[in-house]
């Protein structure tokens, strides 16, 4: 007979806990979710008041069977899912299929896995909380009711196997709006002029003053102007303000700015960010990591003062608690932090030693003092013109927080810089060392990053903590939504220069438009997202979308029935979708860019069965019509006549090399050659498909072919001993599998290989 049983959610959490628990308690976990809403007929009785139909999915059966036994033979069961509604559910659904007592089933919850807070959970056990449970279950039943609805009509009005969610479709229309604030964006170009300034002339010894006339010109004759001003005229220090200031900490980290933070800092994705804190707070090593409460309890203020005063002195320790700002902020949990705020670092794989430093960092910063700063600005005054220039500096008296953490921004200011200014006093005569006018361009507003895209959604109150990175995921796997950097492109800028009384011109390349890990919506997604706002707008409406969750917190509160909530939203719902079926016309994105300027036949672009075409001449012709499809960064909406009738310029053959033909083509990954069946890819910006030769082609084939032969280290047929990025690996079945440490890999037999294989399934297994 067990004692009792506790049944957690991860192998990792029950290894974990296990350990601060004594011989009485065994710890098991249920991988998750042990059961959802049935797969077939909608998994939803609409007309018994919305009535889940729950099912145990096949791949579960097994862990069901073991949990219902161990339950069995257990005096207490324990049940010690997550804290958040999510976590709640798992514990409502494992009480009914183990058929265990919701007046007696014991229900703790804790936000850190540490020895104190597990034993003040078994000390404080409760029941389950229905209203937690019931937020959760309308969540997930109108979730599917919009996804099982809305994707049907999709099929049919739209392209086959298209799907729609609630929150997803919101986050595609706030990256759709923004690619088409930068397509309609008109970039205008004016002059910035910036001076070197100084106490005496041509002498920089006692420091330069780096200053920027108050004015920008919106040409290079004005600005040529105001240099031939610069050049005969007497400066003087106009004023000199000296303002005292301090910077405060950013607060402890919420799921979001620690999803924010560490795309900045780290790089990691949304999703990279939540499995490798998943990951530290099951092996105990910081708090809960889905939250929105920037709260730090009592004695995890006490301990990062002790570590603070500790390490860096008193005068560094200055004691907060912050309060949530986040609209619809819902939980009352702590802020992500470590369990253990005296431990600097932890072990574990590099991300997690990274994003624990980061969490570390960002908490105890939070308990620092401000940073004490003087800001010192400067004007100088032209005795021949009321344009002025300015100068600011920055001093930091007292570092205080910076010593530990400066928060990033999204913000890519590149012209910024530290400046430091000599001192000096009102009415002294200046001298300019160098003055220049450059010609700088506005720039569209900024892609969203998946940093970027979650801290709006956090903004309209769309979506929750545990939304976040499945929703970001989502839209990335449905197609409708492109993450990938792009290397801009290269343009001139005028630069006039003023020394020793001569305006010199000249110019320099800058790249504009580079972006790095950005979000770009794709054709599909933009013409999905116009069909929702023109059928269904409530379903993309940002404060529709918001006002939902407030209703899904009323609900977790007591305030609101789920099954109420769920009859206002469907009625209408429904017969919007009724509406929307009755309607015959298709959505395709077609756009007419013109006549072919040889044949005269309409050239058209619009989404095809297999993806974006472009179109020469029409069906109902004689002659067949002609399609190509658009390359990867092109879209819908932007291509131009010239650019599509690009497209029917390949495939192209360079003439036959072996009695074969080598032909060029383009396809979903860019550019390619296409001999004997294989495919090579065109080097990116340095091979042009329309122009490439046959001595060129053979050369890329040659260097792929050298290239594959050296992967190779071992051919056994269906086992291969492969060259990888990260050294030797062994494949099979499509499958990779990591080499021990200290193997030869020249010197494998198959049969080595083979209980390599065995032992690496074995662990996957089990892991």
């Amino acid at each position: 007979m067990i004692e009792n049983l506790v049944i957690v959610e991860s192998p990792a959490k029950a290894k974990t806990i296990e350990k601060f628990l004594g011989k009485d308690f065994h710890v098991v976990s249920s991988f998750g979710h042990i059961r959802d809403l049935a797969k077939k007929n909608l998994g939803i009785d609409i007309e018994k008041d919305f009535a889940p139909v729950y099912e145990v999915p096949k791949e579960k059966a097994k862990i069901v069977s073991e949990l219902r036994k161990a339950a069995s033979e257990a005096k207490t069961v324990w049940i010690a899912s997550d804290e958040d509604r999510e976590g709640e559910a798992i514990a409502w659904h494992l009480a009914n299929v183990l058929k265990l007592d919701l007046a007696t089933t014991k229900r703790i919850v804790f936000h850190e896995i540490t020895k104190e807070a597990i034993s003040k959970a078994i000390e404080n056990p409760r029941t389950i909380d229905m209203n937690l449970v019931n937020s959760q279950q309308a969540r997930r039943i109108l979730d599917r009711l919009v996804g099982f609805e809305i994707s049907p009509v999709l099929w049919k009005k739209v392209q086959p196997s298209l799907s729609a969610g609630r929150v997803q479709s919101v986050a595609v229309r706030l990256i759709v709006e923004r690619e088409r604030d930068i397509i309609s964006f008109k970039s205008e170009s004016s002059f910035r002029v910036t001076g070197d300034f100084t106490k005496e002339a041509g002498n920089t010894d006692n420091g330069i003053i780096k200053a920027e006339a108050s004015k920008r010109f919106p040409n290079e004759d004005d600005a040529r102007e105001f240099l031939k001003l610069c050049c005969n005229t007497a400066y003087m220090v106009g004023g000199v303000t000296v303002k005292p200031g301090t910077r405060s900490p950013a607060p402890p980290f919420t799921t979001s700015t620690l999803q924010q933070e560490a795309f900045r800092k780290l790089g990691f994705s949304v999703s990279q960010t939540m499995a490798v804190a998943q990951k530290l707070y099951e092996a105990g090593k910081i708090t809960y990591m889905r939250t929105d409460s920037t709260n730090l309890s009592k004695l995890a203020l006490a301990k990062s003062r002790e570590v603070i005063i500790a390490e860096f002195g008193e005068k560094y320790s200055k004691t907060r608690q912050f309060k949530t700002k986040t609209k619809g902020a819902q939980e009352a949990h702590e802020a992500i932090r470590p369990a253990y705020p005296d431990n600097t670092t932890v072990g574990g794989n590099n991300n997690e030693k990274r994003l624990y430093e980061l969490i570390w960092k960002r908490t105890i910063a939070s308990q620092m003092a401000d940073a004490e700063i003087e800001k010192t600005t400067i004007t100088i005054d032209m005795n021949n013109s009321p344009v002025k220039f300015s100068a600011t500096g920055e001093v930091i008296k007292f570092d205080g927080f910076l010593k530990v953490y400066m928060e990033s921004t999204d913000q890519e200011n590149g012209d910024e810089e530290r400046n430091t200014i000599p001192v000096v006093k009102k009415g002294l005569p200046l001298y300019y060392n160098s003055i220049a006018a450059t010609q700088r361009f506005t720039i569209p507003p900024p892609r969203y990053t998946e940093a970027s895209l979650v801290k709006k959604l956090e903004e309209l109150g769309i979506g929750r903590p545990s939304t976040y990175a499945p929703t970001i995921s989502t839209i990335q796997n449905r197609g409708y939504v492109l993450r990938e950097d792009r290397p801009g492109e290269k343009r001139q800028i005028k630069i006039l220069n003023l020394e020793n009384g001569k305006i010199a011109a000249t110019a320099k390349q800058e790249v504009a438009g580079k972006e790095k890990s950005k979000l770009f919506p794709q054709d599909i997604g933009m013409i999905v997202n116009d069909f929702l706002i023109e059928n269904f707008s409530d379903i993309v409406d940002y404060n529709f979308t918001a006002e939902v969750e407030e209703q899904f917190d009323e609900i977790a509160m007591g305030d609101l029935k789920w099954t109420q909530m769920l009859r206002n939203f469907y009625g209408p719902f429904h017969k919007t979708i009724e509406n929307t079926l009755e309607k015959k016309d298709r959505k395709t994105g077609t756009r007419v860019l013109g006549n072919h300027p040889q044949t005269g036949e309409p050239v058209s672009v619009r989404m095809g069965r297999f993806g974006p075409v472009a179109q020469i001449g029409n069906s109902d012709n004689d002659n067949k019509p002609r399609f190509a499809s658009l390359t990867k960064n092109q879209l819908l909406e932007t291509i131009t006549l010239d650019e599509a009738l690009n497209l029917f310029r390949l495939p192209r053959s360079l003439g036959m090399h072996e009695g074969e033909d080598m032909v060029i083509g383009v396809g979903k990954f860019g550019p390619y050659i296409r001999y004997k069946g294989k495919f090579f890819s065109l080097k990116k910006g340095i091979d042009d498909p329309y122009s490439v030769t046959m001595e060129r082609a053979l050369e890329i084939i040659s260097e792929k072919n050298e290239s594959e032969k050296n992967k190779i280290i071992k051919d056994f047929g269906e086992i291969m001993v492969l060259n990888g990025k990260y050294g030797p690996y062994l494949t099979k079945d499509k499958q990779n599998h990591r080499l021990p440490k200290g193997i030869d890999a020249q010197k494998l037999t198959r049969e080595e290989c083979l209980k390599i294989i065995e032992k690496s399934d074995k662990t996957k297994k089990t892991s």
